[in-house]
């Protein structure tokens, strides 16, 4: 099973990108996150959360992209809006998630994915991109450095309740 295409997501896609979300969280952040925040997640609640976020698609500054296998399966999918960060700029535009089943992590899926979602940006008339990752999270820190991006020494942290998310922005022109 090869994935062969990347399309704009629809509503009907909601349960798949939410299925995708989960297993991907599950499969990445084992070891960043406490197990038990992992086990606990629910694709049925991602997908209403999804269906939400897909209502509010405005091409093209605003929405995901799904990567399907040749057997339409959905095996990926990124989503982009306008920046949400307080100190942004109008002509800042977000990849606010990027996730791919485990099994196609590695092929240059996720690059083909991630630069589909930065051209939208750059079509939708951004002249800069960034994204949000875990401090902690080398693979996916090297995986946007080879691709251009650059950490902007810009950081947060996200209160999960139980634990809380060290996140560093990354960086990029368009």
């Amino acid at each position: 099973m090869s994935p062969i295409r990347i399309r704009a997501a629809l509503a009907a896609d909601a349960g798949g990108i939410a299925q995708i979300h989960v297993l991907s969280w599950q499969a990445t952040y084992r070891g960043h996150v406490p197990d038990e925040y992992l086990d606990s997640l629910s694709a049925d609640l991602r997908e209403t959360i999804w269906s939400e976020i897909l209502r509010a698609t405005a091409w093209p500054s605003t929405g995901a992209f799904v990567l399907e296998s040749d057997d339409r399966t959905l095996v990926g999918f990124a989503h982009i809006s306008a920046s949400r960060d307080s100190d942004s700029t109008t002509s800042t535009g977000e990849v606010t998630s990027i996730y791919l089943l485990p099994a196609f992590w590695g092929a240059g899926h996720g690059r083909a994915l991630l630069d589909r979602a930065t051209e939208s940006l750059r079509e939708a008339g951004f002249s800069t991109a960034t994204l949000w990752v875990l401090d902690s999270n080398a693979r996916a820190r090297k995986f946007y450095e080879l691709a251009g991006w650059s950490p902007d020494r810009a950081e947060k942290v996200e209160d999960r309740g139980s634990f809380v998310m060290h996140e560093l922005r990354y960086r990029r022109h368009l």
